[in-house]
């Protein structure tokens, strides 16, 4: 199965960034697309950590080590009064891509409608997925993309994030006294594999080589629902749910559901977060059971068509002066047969202890450190992380 690790070598396609670079610059204003003056707003971020397992030699056949830079630049314009335009281009182990293009139409705070390409609503760390506004250096292992180990084992965690896709969406916001509720509804093209599959193929869901296009002409839905209470000015607590599902085969007979808790609680300086994500898949059997699968059919004489993954992560965040003190404790499971090939077991887990720090070197720089203990079942790894981090 081709994986998220396999990526690292590809180059860019200089049409692909071309492309890309002028529709930036022409949302920003340089280019025949500047026609007037209504406000505009340019962001971006960039990121470069190092990542070394001092406990595995060498750690790259089971995740990307070494120096990773991650670069994002988004730029929006106002359209109209009730329209606004995004778009973004993100830069990292997979080369240059369009990690949003898309149009907001404004009705009210609890009726916008966008339609591009866009990340939808979905858990609470994708809204800060960016390197900039997280303080570790790498995700959490649920929304992994390429830096936990063992990820072609794993094939990556359950929703890597940034999960960008093409669709609609509809979202808002409805505000009251001490708080407010947040909603969103979707229709994506959603996850992708090959034929006969037996997980989602994260290259070819990202790939534009097949130009972002459905591969079996039917949407997934998906939908949010969170609600912020607020206490005073420094305490309040959010809390939300989220789920999507769908097909993800060309022949739409592989089914998956995903769905997902997650919490935030701001307690003065204090920041603690949580979230739990499980998803269970449908997988193709094939015509040869015996000769795919480790493990032998069931006491009914079948072989289970599916499997589920789940996994969470709980952070905390307390400021000392200027430095950020993190802990955070996630893990992954899943519970399934596995192909022949497959180092896993029917039943396997990994588990992760964090410790890091975050250091102001400057008003808006950050450098960033971390040690990472792996609990893998068979085994325990240490993974080293240093990396400088800023928005601008």
């Amino acid at each position: 199965m081709t994986t998220e690790r396999q990526r690292v070598r590809r180059q860019p396609r200089p049409r692909a960034v071309a492309i890309a670079v002028v529709a930036l610059l022409a949302l920003v204003g340089v280019g025949p697309a500047a026609a007037d003056d209504r406000p505009l707003r340019f962001v971006g971020s960039v990121q470069l950590d190092y990542l070394t397992v001092p406990t595995a030699d060498p750690a790259n056949p089971g995740t990307l080590d070494g120096s990773t830079l991650e670069v994002s630049l988004r730029a929006s314009r106002e359209l109209g009064e009730h329209a606004e335009a995004t778009i973004k281009v993100c830069f990292a182990c997979h080369g240059f891509e369009a990690g949003a293009a898309y149009v907001d139409l404004r009705a009210a705070d609890e009726l916008v409608v966008r339609f591009g390409r866009m990340t939808p609503a979905f858990g609470s760390f994708p809204e800060r997925h960016d390197p900039a506004n997280h303080h570790t250096s790498d995700k959490p292992l649920v929304y992994d993309m390429g830096r936990m180990l063992e990820l072609r084992a794993w094939n990556e965690g359950i929703l890597p994030a940034p999960w960008v896709d093409n669709g609609v969406e509809v979202r808002g916001t409805h505000f009251v006294e001490r708080g407010r509720l947040d909603y969103a509804a979707y229709l994506l093209s959603g996850p992708k594999a090959g034929a006969d599959a037996t997980d989602f193929d994260f290259t070819l869901s990202r790939s534009p080589g097949q130009y972002y296009t459905d591969t079996n002409s039917q949407p997934i839905v998906g939908a949010r629902v969170a609600g912020t209470i607020e206490f005073d000015d420094a305490r309040d607590l959010t809390v939300g749910g989220s789920a999507m599902a769908g097909t993800y085969d060309p022949g739409r007979d592989l089914d998956f559901v995903i769905a997902g808790v997650d919490a935030v609680a701001r307690l003065g300086a204090v920041t603690l977060r949580g979230e739990y994500l499980v998803r269970r898949t449908r997988v193709a059997i094939g015509d040869a059971p015996a000769l795919r699968w480790k493990y032998g059919p069931g006491p009914d004489g079948t072989y289970a068509d599916y499997f589920v993954k789940d996994g969470f992560y709980l952070e905390g965040e307390v400021p000392v002066g200027r430095v950020e003190l993190i802990a955070r404790w996630d893990g992954l499971r899943r519970k399934g047969n596995v192909l022949v090939t497959s180092p896993l077991t029917s039943r396997a887990a990994m588990y992760r202890y964090t410790a890091a720090a975050a250091v102001r070197i400057d008003p808006a720089v950050r450098l960033k450190g971390s040690v990472e203990l792996y609990d893998l079942g068979t085994s325990r790894e240490l993974a080293l992380h240093l990396g400088v981090a800023t928005p601008f």
